[in-house]
């Protein structure tokens, strides 16, 4: 058997990682153009468990070595937290 087509879990994970992100926008767009309140919700509820699949295949990958991530100074946290807090209270 020919092993160049195969994927390595590194790969595979990648793609997953990438079409969880695409069905998360997809979602969110759904979300802003439904009009019924059940779609709205249905949608909602799909999105969360969505970003829930994505999730772990993140940190699947972060824990390999695969996605490498920098924590930010709690300081730049509180000021993007603030940032967004008053531009929230101002709509």
């Amino acid at each position: 058997m020919n092993n160049k087509n195969t994927l390595s879990e590194q790969d595979i994970l990648n793609d997953l990682l990438t079409m969880e992100k695409q069905v998360t926008s997809a979602y969110n767009t759904g979300i802003t153009e439904a009009s019924c309140k059940n779609l709205r919700q249905t949608l909602t509820d799909s999105l969360t468990d969505t970003q829930a699949i994505q999730y772990n295949v993140f940190d699947a990958m972060r824990r390999q070595g695969w996605y490498q991530t920098k924590d930010a100074p709690d300081q730049d946290v509180t000021t993007v937290k603030d940032k967004y807090t008053q531009l929230k209270n101002q709509l």
